[in-house]
This record gives structure tokens, C-alpha cells and sequence, in this order.
């Protein structure tokens, strides 16, 4: 089985702790609110967001996927890190064993650096294009820009 490992980082004017709670610690709560034609809600199938649980996300009627499945792996609030394993979807990965994610926010002036690794764990004899691992990138770049606007614009919110 081949690992294909890809990373990117994104600068926000918002400060990491904001943007962690918002994205990984209250993501349940505050996508749905903000991207609701994406997604339609975010529960917890076990657990309760600590190591171990399982997130459900339901995408909205418009998206190609309806649900994914991911079990936190790590999770350490105080330097704004989460490691998470995709562990199941509605739609059949010919390629694609499981993808794993680690994310990690890093003070930058008065905002952050989010980084992101992502590591697509492939079948064997399977290749991936870069193309198709872009795809979901811009998608992830659309959903973390949407969080940063929808923060500068209520800036009580995960504050």
C-alpha cells in the first residue's frame, strides 16, 4: 500500500484559538450555521469530540457526498492541534484505503497559519493524480475561508 502525503498552509487574520474552537472543537455547532447549503449538520456517532469519538458529517442535497465518518486520533487543545482518520463515506474509494489529516494552527502576528497535512493511504496498485487531491483541497480552502469571514464579521463568536 503507498502513501501519498500532501500539505498546505493557509494565513488567517484570525487568532489560532478562534479558529481551532471553530473548526475542530465546536465544528458541530458552528459549520452548519455558516456553510448550510454544504453541510447540514455534524454529530457526534461517539464520544464527545475528545480522542476516540467518531464525527458524522451530512452534507448538504447539492453535494456529491452525503456523509463522511472520522475518528479523532489526537487532539490537543492548548497548541490548537487534531489528528483525524476518514474511516468511512458514501461513496466507494477505488484508490483510497482511508485518509489520514493532521491540522495545526500557529500564531502569525495578530492571526494564524493553519497547517495541513493530509496522508491518502492508497490500494494497492493504485495511483492518485494530484489533481483529484487538489479538488478536495480548493474545497477545504472554500470552507476555511467561509469560517474566517463568518469570525471577523461576528467576533464574539468561539471567542
Amino acid at each position: 500500500m503507498g502513501v501519498i502525503t500532501y500539505s498546505m498552509e493557509i494565513t488567517s487574520a484570525i487568532a489560532p484559538s478562534r479558529m481551532f474552537k471553530a473548526l475542530v472543537l465546536e465544528s458541530h455547532i458552528v459549520l452548519p450555521k455558516i456553510v448550510p447549503e454544504g453541510i447540514k449538520s455534524v454529530e457526534f456517532i461517539e464520544g464527545d469530540g475528545g480522542v476516540g469519538s467518531i464525527k458524522q458529517t451530512n452534507f448538504g442535497e447539492s453535494s456529491h457526498i452525503k456523509y463522511t465518518k472520522h475518528k479523532v486520533e489526537a487532539l490537543d487543545a492548548g497548541s490548537f492541534f487534531c489528528k483525524y482518520t476518514m474511516i468511512e463515506s458514501d461513496i466507494k474509494f477505488d484508490k483510497i484505503e482511508f485518509v489520514t489529516e493532521e491540522v495545526k494552527f500557529v500564531a502569525a502576528g495578530s492571526g494564524c497559519v493553519c497547517k495541513m497535512t493530509s496522508e491518502y493511504h492508497l490500494k494497492e496498485g493504485c495511483e492518485l493524480k494530484e489533481e483529484d487531491i487538489k479538488k478536495g483541497k480548493d474545497k477545504a480552502m472554500g470552507l476555511y475561508k467561509a469560517v474566517e469571514e463568518y469570525l471577523v464579521a461576528n467576533p464574539d463568536v468561539c471567542a
